[in-house]
């Protein structure tokens, strides 16, 4: 039998099929563009979303013809919401995170429910990201949007019900909008009372891991697929991710590196302290049953190498595509061992936790002429670590402890950074055998709703290896300690004094 995850992010979406041993038997990816109306409008087209992630799911089916999937469950961005009509048609493109029509609705919550309770009611920070905010703009400024609307759905719930399904989402991904009480494990009545919002019109919340339902034999048919495939709650990106990363105890966390950086550790219970609160820390549900989830993030993150990649590494580049070998590897092959006197703020789009300044700006301190591009390089490295170092330690003053880090995605490939974020942080950092980590997280989820697995810990734990540990070494972690220092005090220096934009 195979499992299927399907993980839908924000520009693309990817479809790996699983076998028993958790090995990859298959996988297709598509990419879907992002639309920019206008200035600060970000959109996806859902029909798009939807034809990607049904072109390769056929591409999965011809290669399985006689390995058929038996379940199937999604992996989902957060926040981006869809509205949908009664026949099941998408009535407007979807709007996703970062679009920031929702931030004209914050003083409305502060005035009608303020930042302290919507933080305990949700567990995260109120902001214009959260889902509620977005269907608020509908229905502020396109009401026939709102009104037609029979479901608003996020893209976990959206595939779904395109599946032949009745919407559900799971606890995780309900935990992004805004609008899920996390302790009640269900949609805030208050929340929704003020927004005008009836809870009919949004999907069904499940923990991870719950049977929704079985794909609609048309559908079935289209795919090929002679038996049932029963579809199951998956969960948010990070948090199925973690899932795959064998995130699934306390004081180990998971460190993705994609065009986002990201550490999500696991907690044993819910964390709604003031210090979480008051630096943009969230706490939600976990894809792995009784246990919750943080995340401190960096949105610069590895794409500040595919900078450097695409302006100044043209001879890697070149090298790369002829001797068909990692342009990465390339770049990284000779930056020193030691810690560099360069301090690079990783702010090249927004902050990430806990600012969430959208006007600040990259910035280079400790340049001189004797700089080698070798050491430059490493500065940016460095600088994305120091970066999610300053998040940890928010984490620990917060009482979230991180013992460990396992290290998925991009950047999860290159030792030299491995090295440098255990360094860094002072924690030993492993590398593992899993490289679809989010869309293994969403098979998982899948096979436990179809086989009912009680030890699911301990499938987890069978399958998820750890290939290598690299653990900090004591003199580098010591002058880290030093530059650190300096690194911290960069920032509030500066941010009164760095714009971002045109004037």
């Amino acid at each position: 039998m195979s499992y299927l995850g399907i993980d839908v992010g924000t520009t693309g979406c990817k479809v790996v099929a699983f076998d028993e041993e958790g090995k990859i038997v298959a996988l297709s990816y598509r990419e879907y563009p992002l639309y920019y109306p206008q200035t600060g409008w970000i959109e996806l087209d859902a029909e798009e979303v939807y034809q990607a992630v049904e072109d390769s799911l056929l591409e999965i089916s011809q290669k399985l013809r006689h390995d058929p999937p038996c379940s199937l469950a999604i992996s989902s961005q957060g926040e981006a919401v869809v509205p949908v009509g009664e026949k099941g048609e998408c009535l407007a493109r979807s709007i996703v995170t970062f679009d920031q029509r929702g931030d004209e609705f914050v003083p409305f919550w502060e005035e009608k429910i303020g930042r302290k309770r919507f933080f305990e009611l949700t567990g995260t920070s109120l902001s214009g990201i959260g889902t509620v905010n977005k269907i608020l703009w509908w229905k502020k400024y396109k009401q026939e949007v709102f009104e037609k609307a029979r479901y608003f759905l996020c893209f976990e719930d959206f595939i779904v019900h395109r599946l032949g399904v009745e919407p559900a989402i799971s606890f995780s991904l309900a935990g992004r909008t805004m609008m899920f009480e996390v302790k009640k494990e269900k949609w805030s009545e208050e929340i929704l009372s003020l927004a005008g919002i009836d809870p009919a019109r949004l999907a069904r919340p499940l923990p991870s891991g719950e049977v929704v339902g079985e794909v609609a034999s048309s559908f079935a048919q289209k795919m090929g697929w002679k038996e049932k495939v029963i579809v199951a709650t998956g969960g948010h990106d990070q948090p199925c991710g973690a899932l795959g990363s064998g995130v699934i105890k306390p004081a180990l966390a998971m460190d993705a590196t994609g065009t986002v950086e990201c550490i999500a550790p696991a907690l044993g219970e819910l964390v709604l302290s003031p210090v979480m609160e008051e630096n943009n820390l969230c706490c939600y549900h976990h894809a792995f049953p009784s246990l919750y989830l943080t995340m401190v993030y960096n949105f610069t993150g590895g794409a500040l190498l595919r900078w450097f990649r695409d302006n100044f590494a043209q001879k890697e580049k070149e090298i790369a595509e002829r001797e068909n070998c990692d342009v990465y590897d390339l770049i990284l092959a000779r930056i020193p061992s030691q810690p560099t006197n360069i301090w690079v703020l990783p702010h090249f789009t927004t902050t990430g936790t806990p600012y969430f300044d959208t006007q600040s700006a990259g910035v280079i301190v400790g340049l001189k002429l004797e700089t080698s591009r070798e050491e430059f390089i490493k500065a940016l490295l460095e600088g994305v670590s120091y970066e999610m170092k300053f998040n940890l330690e928010l984490l620990s003053q917060a009482g979230v402890k991180v013992e460990r880090l396992r290290a998925v995605g991009g950047g999860a490939k290159s030792p030299a950074w491995l090295q440098i974020k255990a360094d860094v942080y002072g924690l030993p950092v492993e590398a593992l055998s899993v490289t679809e980590a989010a869309s293994l997280g969403a098979a998982l989820l899948g096979r436990r709703a179809k086989e009912g697995i009680e030890d699911f810990a301990g499938l987890i734990n069978k399958l998820v290896k750890v290939r290598e540990v690299y653990e900090p070494d004591e003199e580098r972690n010591a002058l880290y300690e030093e530059r650190f220092e300096v690194y911290k005090r960069i920032y509030p220096a500066l941010k009164n004094h760095i714009w971002k934009g045109e004037k």
